[in-house]
Order: structure tokens, then C-alpha cells, then sequence
């Protein structure tokens, strides 16, 4: 992966995968890795080709992603007025090949598009979920072409 300026708080954290013929190890977390903070839930998602999940943000959890199937590219947006990278977007793209996890901070706003045929996300979550922590946005609230 290029090198990208971060917003503030992100983590992108190149991830190792153990090959082997029987079938390959995907390391994903640990409890002593930079960014995480404490495990309360972890899910998998997919993400359709061609689908964009549009922009939503928590308001105090923070996300530890990585995407062992397929590829998604994924856009964030910093509206965090004290913060250094105030109005910043990054594009960031994982899969199988682009093996990173990617670490978001609470009220970063994140939106994500399925680019393979079958996508698969794994997120792993300091907070369980909660509907009321979570603020949702239309595609079209931030101007960004995906």
C-alpha cells in the first residue's frame, strides 16, 4: 500500500498471513496490538459488488476492521472540528492481498463499497452495539465520488 496520510486517531496496521498448503492462517488481532482498546463484540459482514453502505458514524465506539474475502474500499471523513485532519478524507482499500486492519476512532465518518464478488468484513467493536450511538447519513451528505 502507498504511503497515505492518516486522519487522526486511524491506525492501518499490515497484518501477516502464515501460508500453507493445507490453508492459510490470517492473523487479525491481538489483545496487545496498537489501537485496540478492549474487545465487547465482533461480527463478520458482506458487502454485495457494486453496493455502497452509506456514511455512518459512532459516537463512542471504535472499530477494528480487516477483510479477509474480497476487497472494499473504504472512505473516511473527519468533521471533527479540534482535529488536525478536520475536513480529510482517505480511501483505503483491503483484501486477501491489501492485508491491513484498519483501526477507527469514534465520530470518524466511514462509508465502504464491495469491489470483489463476495466480500467479507470482520469488525471487532471496544462497545456493543447500540442503535442510539450511531449516527447514520445518506450517500450524498458528503461529496465524494466513489
Amino acid at each position: 500500500m502507498d504511503q497515505i496520510s492518516l486522519i487522526e486517531g486511524v491506525i492501518l496496521t499490515k497484518l501477516i498471513t502464515i501460508e500453507s498448503p493445507e490453508g492459510n492462517v490470517l492473523r487479525y488481532l491481538r489483545h496487545n496490538d496498537n489501537g485496540f482498546n478492549q474487545f465487547k463484540e465482533s461480527y463478520f459482514s458482506t458487502v454485495n459488488k457494486d453496493i455502497i453502505k452509506p456514511w455512518k458514524r459512532h459516537m463512542k465506539m471504535s472499530l477494528n476492521i480487516a477483510v479477509p474475502v474480497g476487497e472494499i474500499k473504504f472512505v473516511l471523513y473527519d468533521n471533527r472540528k479540534n482535529s488536525s485532519t478536520y475536513r480529510r478524507f482517505n480511501q483505503i482499500i483491503l483484501s486477501p492481498e491489501n492485508y491491513f486492519r484498519l483501526t477507527v476512532p469514534s465520530n470518524v465518518w466511514m462509508a465502504f463499497k464491495g469491489l470483489g464478488t463476495y466480500n467479507l468484513l470482520i469488525n471487532t467493536a471496544d462497545l456493543l452495539h447500540d442503535p442510539d450511538e450511531v449516527e447514520r447519513k445518506s450517500l450524498n451528505y458528503f461529496k465524494y465520488d466513489f
